[in-house]
């Protein structure tokens, strides 16, 4: 897609003008505003209105002057994709923040209410992208331009994601698609007595990627755009995590995704890890299959990979010029990651011989796994939840150069270019490593672990056997593969992890050495301004 395209603002069917008078043939004044009934006047307008869907996962806005979309004391602050970020991250073991702002300490210590911030913004964002969706949707059903065709069922996948990160992270949303119209009732949830959960939901986000899948583009079509594999990718991790959705589990159809991924023959995986990170992890990268798009030029925003490098650097450790490449803005030492994922993460036993990590090994050099991005800061161990940013494990996975270490081809001072990976190759083999270990074949996920452990070590040193495949080992190499790619959370929790297991981390539950949580936090609240507001939403159990 061409970036550029994802810039200019629309106004659909809520701003829609209508008249019975013939001769009042009302245009936007504004040349960059494409109205409703403008759409099919120009082929351009409708990628131009689909990028604006797109966009709407990562930047705050493109209204008049780059205003945000959703008002806010700042825009960047309450987007999809940093909203999203900090609710899969920070309240996990992977990322702690060390910022003052409203909310964020709630995340830090899974303390957080249904007036969280953060909680209400992404809410508010996921459901504003499902209207845009919505909206364009109804406007170009029944086009029977293939293009037209194509760019429809791009929209519903979008559409898709949306409410599959509101089911993961919700449970039960209100749910509303084309049929409905815009801003013309109170939306409905479609399980309002919690009788059987999450299942309606699931089933329609299933029903709606088998629909569009033949009519999607080939895979690798159009980079960043989705195609058939981004819809086998997606159905692939909702399958993954059905037995959290609806209580019954579907490793068969989870498999039956992933070898579609895997044998289109289009994917691989990059020879460098660091790749999937840098500048130029798009249209060149063989494993990527769906990601954010950024551009230094084109899509400028404190979002995306651009929050994750200035947020991960400070000016002591992991400053963002020597790291990173950015030289503007830099610093804000606010996330790193928390002792016990470097235990993760560092395979001590393997590197150091059952020893502690040396002290004069601050990047973790001696490491055998090279996905280790990691930097000692002041302390491993962070006194208080609301410690600054010097304490902690600093990562520096996420970069604003090329993999080689060369200035991006767009490169700005201020933001990355880098692309925010949604779904990879390595992720397709490790949904289908763990849907083999659950069916009983063992052997099969032990063949696709060892393929990711292999790019890892760069040779075989890094397998695994049969033995040593369990429960433990696979959420381990989950976090060593996705590790601050806000996979974190969904991952915990389907492993039983995020709340109430045995696993601890330090300030989980608001004590320094980790505590157990209740149950209900593996789902979040339902804002309670919508509860408020919506006489049709019920607040989810436990809040």
């Amino acid at each position: 897609m061409n970036k550029r395209n994802i810039i200019l603002g629309i106004l659909l069917s809520t701003l829609m003008i209508t008249s019975c008078v013939k001769d009042l043939d009302i245009k936007p004044k504004d040349p960059n505003t494409i109205m409703a009934g403008n759409l099919g006047d120009n082929p351009i307008y409708m990628k131009q209105t689909l990028g604006k869907i797109y966009a709407s996962f990562m930047l705050s806005g493109q209204g008049s002057n780059g205003g945000d979309d959703i008002a806010a004391s700042d825009g960047n602050f309450f987007t999809t994709s940093r909203a999203l970020w900090n609710v899969q991250e920070i309240t996990t073991d992977e990322a702690i923040c060390g910022w003052g702002d409203v909310g964020i300490s709630d995340l830090n210590t899974q303390t957080w209410s249904a007036q969280n911030p953060f909680l209400t913004a992404l809410y508010q964002r996921l459901g504003l992208s499902i209207t845009y969706a919505n909206d364009f949707i109804r406007l170009t059903n029944g086009n029977t331009d293939p293009a037209v065709m194509q760019y429809n069922a791009e929209a519903r996948f979008l559409r898709a994601l949306a409410y599959a990160w509101y089911i993961d992270l919700f449970a039960n949303p209100p749910f509303t698609t084309d049929v409905d119209g815009v801003g013309k009732f109170y939306p409905k949830q479609l399980d309002p007595d919690m009788k059987i959960g999450r299942a309606k939901l699931f089933n329609y986000i299933v029903s709606e990627l088998k629909s569009i899948e033949p009519i999607l583009g080939e895979p690798k079509f159009s980079y960043p755009q989705a195609d058939k594999a981004s819809a086998w990718m997606l159905l692939a991790r909702v399958y993954l995590n059905a037995q959290v959705y609806t209580g019954t589990a579907k490793w068969d159809s989870c498999k039956i995704y992933t070898d579609k991924v895997i044998s289109s023959g289009k994917y691989s995986l990059a020879a460098n890890y660091r790749q999937n990170f840098s500048a130029d992890n798009g249209k060149t990268n063989p494993e990527m299959i769906f990601a954010l798009e950024q551009d230094g030029v084109n899509t400028q925003g404190y979002v995306g990979t651009t929050f994750l490098i200035e947020s991960s650097s400070d000016a002591r450790y992991i400053r963002a010029e020597d790291f990173h490449g950015l030289t503007s803005n830099t610093n804000w030492n606010g996330n790193r990651s928390r002792k016990q994922f470097m235990n993760v993460l560092v395979d001590t036993i393997a590197t150091y011989g059952n020893v502690p990590v040396p002290a004069n090994d601050t990047l973790f050099a001696q490491s055998k796994d090279k996905r280790v991005f990691l930097k000692m800061k002041k302390s491993m161990n962070i006194p208080s939840a609301s410690s600054s940013g010097d304490y902690g494990i600093g990562v520096y996975k996420f970069t604003a150069k090329n993999s080689n270490g060369t200035q991006a081809a767009n490169y700005n001072a201020a933001y990355a270019s880098t692309d925010f990976p949604i779904f990879r190759y390595a992720d397709a083999l490790l949904m289908r490593a763990e849907a083999s270990y659950r069916l009983g074949n063992i052997a099969n996920a032990v063949t696709d672990i060892n393929t990711i452990r292999e790019r890892a070590f760069g040779n075989t040193t890094g397998n695994i056997t049969a033995a040593q495949l369990n429960d433990k080992f696979l959420l381990d190499e989950r976090g060593r593969e996705f590790y601050y790619e806000a996979q974190r959370r969904t991952d915990l929790v389907r492993f039983g992890q995020f709340t109430d297991g045995t696993y601890r981390w330090q300030w989980k539950g608001g004590t320094f050495a980790g505590t157990a949580t209740d149950k209900n936090l593996n789902v979040f609240p339902i804002p309670g301004d919508e509860v408020s507001a919506n006489p049709n939403i019920k607040q989810n159990p436990g809040y």
